[in-house]
């Protein structure tokens, strides 16, 4: 078979492929200008009936295959590097919400805050909080299991799924849109989808979990001296279940929002070394300002907080998430960034930050570590700022260095070396060297069984 576009497009209808280097150019450009590709065609399918045709062109015309959704990646899974590029982002469709088996079935483009709207037309709930939920899409967020804020509650995206469905590399449709809750009927298929990045097939659509909006959500932001003490009120305030978030950002992260962004204040009277964003659901206001006062209150007389802001109101609380939801753009002010996604054991989070922040100055002298992140869950964002007398080139030159001492310190306490933001590009050579050899074979088997040819995100992950 001869690699030719003119076989590609003659297979294809005309509105669903285009060349024009001005409607492609956006989707070639990783939001961080790490990744920037290229490709000769970009497709986009309506339906999975035309996924399955865009698939089988491309088998017959011999081209690979790199999916995208909102091209919020952050490992350059979703950059093609000369692959034909299928963008998912005009199947949109809400094809079915079920109130009373609290599920919803939701094609692949449909973004996440779309996603939310159409739970809360029905007065429920989809709970994956990403900063980016306006452009990520869910075909996105299931390839890469996203994890965002409310993991400690509700799980991570593979958990908040029934099932999916799929185009596999010989154009086959897998459907697996069940929203059954018990199914014991052989190997669950969906979940192979779920975090494979687009190596297995292209998710096309998904039965979703729903839940019920919490009556009410109390927010505090909390000031600690230390992760460990950090950890310590994890201990103190999980109350029953009713905790739904609990993040905590270092004072460099936190300082370079509030000083970067109008939008932005810091609601303390002086600055402290860290610092922690809690919501407990609860039924009322009554019951949430309640709670959040005798815990934190119980908090500041064993000495595990050093002061706390509870929110009075839902402007309070709006401004309070604001300062977490812009800490990855409050570090573009730092300078150049070398990022980590990483998560260990709970317990050993502050002997992690210890051992790094200590190892990662001595290897980058003058660097300035900035952590942040979802603590209740494990998963640290770990991330290095440029030094303030050092050029930016010659700083990120070390990310490969950087990358070795961080990723031995997270192995060394039972880690992963990644969180929620998958492996991609970036991380594969490191999944290869830091796997167990049974577990790194066994996904090759899979690979091989269902992409025998290596057409989809034939770069990514193995």
């Amino acid at each position: 078979m001869n690699k030719t576009i003119t076989g590609l497009k003659l297979g294809l209808p005309k509105e669903i492929w285009t060349q024009d280097i001005d409607i492609i150019a956006p989707h070639l450009k990783e939001w961080r200008d790490i990744y920037n590709g290229n490709t000769p065609i970009m497709l986009t399918p309506r339906t999975t009936a035309e996924v399955s045709k865009c698939i089988n062109a491309c088998r017959q015309n011999n081209f690979k295959i790199v999916p995208q959704g909102g091209n919020t990646g952050l490992v350059g899974g979703q950059i093609p590097m000369g692959e034909v590029l299928i963008s998912l982002t005009k199947m949109k469709k809400i094809r079915k919400v079920c109130k009373v088996n609290n599920s919803m079935i939701v094609e692949a483009g449909a973004t996440l805050q779309e996603v939310h709207n159409a739970a809360n037309n029905f007065d429920k709930q989809f709970p994956l909080f990403l900063s980016s939920q306006g452009s990520c899409t869910i075909g996105g967020n299931l390839s890469t299991n996203a994890g965002g804020n409310h993991v400690l509650k509700y799980g991570t995206t593979r958990d908040l799924v029934f099932g999916v469905e799929a185009v596999l590399a010989n154009g086959d449709i897998y459907d697996g849109l069940t929203n059954l809750r018990k199914d014991n009927t052989g190997y669950d298929l969906s979940n192979l989808f779920i975090g494979a990045e687009g190596t297995l097939g292209i998710i096309t659509a998904a039965s979703l979990k729903l839940f019920n909006i919490p009556k009410y959500t109390q927010r505090a932001l909390i000031a600690v001296q230390s992760p460990k003490m950090a950890i310590e009120l994890l201990e103190h305030s999980r109350c029953d279940g009713k905790m739904s978030m609990f993040e905590v950002m270092s004072h460099i992260s936190f300082n370079a929002v509030v000083k970067n962004f109008s939008m932005v204040r810091d609601p303390f009277k002086k600055a402290y070394p860290w610092y922690v964003l809690i919501d407990w659901d609860t039924e009322s206001k009554a019951m949430g300002l309640r709670l959040a006062e005798n815990l934190l209150s119980a908090a500041y007389e064993k000495k595990i907080i050093s002061d706390a802001v509870i929110a009075q109101n839902e402007t309070q609380s709006k401004e309070i998430i604001t300062i977490r939801e812009n800490m990855s753009a409050g570090q573009k002010y730092l300078g150049g960034s070398i990022k980590f996604d990483i998560t260990v054991p709970i317990e050993y989070i502050p002997s992690f930050l210890i051992k790094t922040d200590k190892l990662i100055t001595k290897l980058i002298p003058g660097c300035r570590p900035v952590a942040f992140g979802h603590f209740g869950d494990g998963n640290i964002h770990y991330n290095i700022s440029q030094p303030p007398n050092v050029e930016k080139h010659i700083f990120l030159g070390k990310w490969d260095d950087a990358s070795e001492l961080v990723f031995d310190i997270v192995t060394e306490f039972n880690g992963s070396i990644s969180a929620e933001h998958g492996i991609g590009v970036m991380k594969k050579k490191e999944l290869a060297k830091r796997s167990d050899p049974v577990k790194y074979n066994m996904l090759r088997l899979v690979k091989n069984a269902l992409d025998p040819s290596n057409i989809m995100n034939p770069r990514v992950l193995l």
